[in-house]
C-alpha cells in the first residue's frame, strides 16, 4: 500500500470518486426495452428552456457550485412558464449521494408547482459512484424515462432526440437508434434537437487556460460528422444542445448549429474562443438558453445572470434565429 501512504484523506477521496466514475462507462445500461418516445401535447408557437451543469448539492458547500446563481436561475426559468425544460447533464454534484438528489427536489420545487416537465441527459457527475445507486436516485425523479438512458421526445414540430454521451452516440445501440430516428422523420417536423452532454464542439480544452474547460471527445466529433452528413438531406434543421462545459458557445458547422449550455451553476470559467466563433466573450457566462418556436423559426436567446453585486443583472449578449428552408423562402417572397 505505498502506492496511498503520502496521499491525504482528501486526496484518497477524490481518486476513489474518480475510480468510480471511470467504473461507469455503463456500458451494461442499454435499456431492455426500447427507448422511451415522449409526446407532450403543446402547439407551436411555445418556448422552452435549454441549460446544464448546475450540480445541486448542499448550498452550505460553496466548492461544488454557486448556490446563489444556481437558485436565482431556477427561479427565472420558472417565471418563463417554458412548455418544458430540457437539462443537459451534471443535475448533481453526485449521482450516488441521495443528499444531492434531496437538493435538487428542494430547489426545484417550484418546476413542480407549475408542472413543468424536465427532459435531462445524463452527466459525468450524475454517474459518480455506484452506477446503480446513481441511476437510481436519476430515474426515481424521472419516472416516465422509463429507464431510458436514451430517448426521444416529441413537441409539436420539434423532434428531441436525448443522448447518453456514456456510451457512443455515433455507433452501437445508440448510434443505431439516432440513425433511424433521423431516416425517418415525420415530414412536419421542422427542428430536430439533440442533447447530450459532452460537446461536439467546443473552443474550451483541457488546458484549462483560465481555470477550467474540457477538450472535444473523438466520439463527440464522429457525431457531429453523423449529423452534418445527413443535414444536406434534411428539410428539418438539426439543431445541438450540450454542455459539460462550464460557459456558453454557439458554434456553426455543415448546416448544422452547436450551442454549449454549461451556465447553470457549477463554477463558471472564461475559456479561449476562436477568433471565428460566432459568439465571443472573455467572461463568465451563468445563464440559460431560452428557445421560442413558431412559424418554422427558432429563435434561441442567452439569458446571462450576474450576480457578483447584490443585485441580479440580466442581459442577452447573444441570439440567433434557425429557419426551416420553407420559412425561409417565405421571407424572401419566393
Amino acid at each position: 500500500m505505498k502506492l496511498f501512504e503520502n496521499l491525504s484523506i482528501s486526496n484518497l477521496a477524490t481518486m476513489v470518486l474518480f475510480l468510480g466514475c471511470v467504473a461507469c462507462s455503463h456500458s451494461k445500461l442499454e435499456p431492455g426495452t426500447e427507448p422511451a418516445e415522449l409526446m407532450l401535447p403543446v402547439s407551436a408557437p411555445f418556448r422552452f428552456v435549454v441549460y446544464g451543469d448546475a450540480r445541486f448539492h448542499d448550498p452550505k458547500d460553496t466548492q461544488a457550485a454557486n448556490p446563489p446563481v444556481r437558485q436565482a436561475l431556477v427561479q427565472a426559468i420558472a417565471q418563463t412558464n417554458p412548455a418544458f425544460i430540457s437539462f443537459g447533464g451534471d443535475i448533481v454534484y453526485n449521482g450516488y449521494d441521495s443528499d444531492d438528489w434531496k437538493v435538487f427536489d428542494a430547489e426545484t420545487a417550484v418546476w413542480r408547482e407549475k408542472r413543468i416537465p424536465v427532459y435531462p441527459a445524463l452527466g459525468n457527475h450524475d454517474l459518480h459512484g455506484r452506477e446503480k445507486v446513481a441511476l437510481a436516485n436519476y430515474f426515481e425523479r424521472f419516472p416516465d424515462l422509463k429507464n431510458s438512458v436514451y430517448y426521444s421526445v416529441r413537441a409539436a414540430n420539434t423532434l428531441m432526440l436525448v443522448l447518453d454521451s456514456a456510451l457512443d452516440e455515433a455507433s452501437g445501440p445508440q448510434g443505431q437508434w439516432l440513425i433511424e430516428k433521423l431516416d425517418h422523420l415525420p415530414g412536419e417536423v421542422d427542428f430536430v434537437l439533440v442533447v447530450l452532454h459532452h460537446p461536439p464542439y467546443t473552443s474550451s480544452s483541457d488546458a484549462k487556460k483560465f481555470g477550467g474547460g474540457h477538450s472535444g471527445r473523438p466520439q463527440e466529433q464522429d457525431l457531429a460528422k453523423l449529423l452534418e452528413a445527413r443535414q444536406p438531406n434534411l428539410r428539418a434543421r438539426i439543431v445541438v444542445f450540450s454542455g459539460h462545459v462550464h460557459n456558453y458557445e454557439r458554434h456553426e458547422h455543415g448546416g448544422v448549429t452547436y450551442f454549449v449550455s454549461g451556465g447553470a451553476g457549477a463554477h463558471a470559467y472564461p475559456i479561449e474562443r476562436a477568433k471565428d466563433d460566432p459568439f465571443q466573450s472573455k467572461e463568465v457566462n451563468y445563464h440559460y438558453l431560452q428557445a421560442e418556436d413558431g412559424s418554422g423559426k427558432l429563435k434561441i436567446t442567452m439569458n446571462r445572470l450576474d450576480l457578483t453585486s447584490a443585485t441580479a443583472v440580466w442581459t442577452q449578449p447573444d441570439s440567433v434565429t434557425i429557419s426551416v428552408p420553407a420559412a425561409e423562402a417565405v421571407a424572401q417572397g419566393r
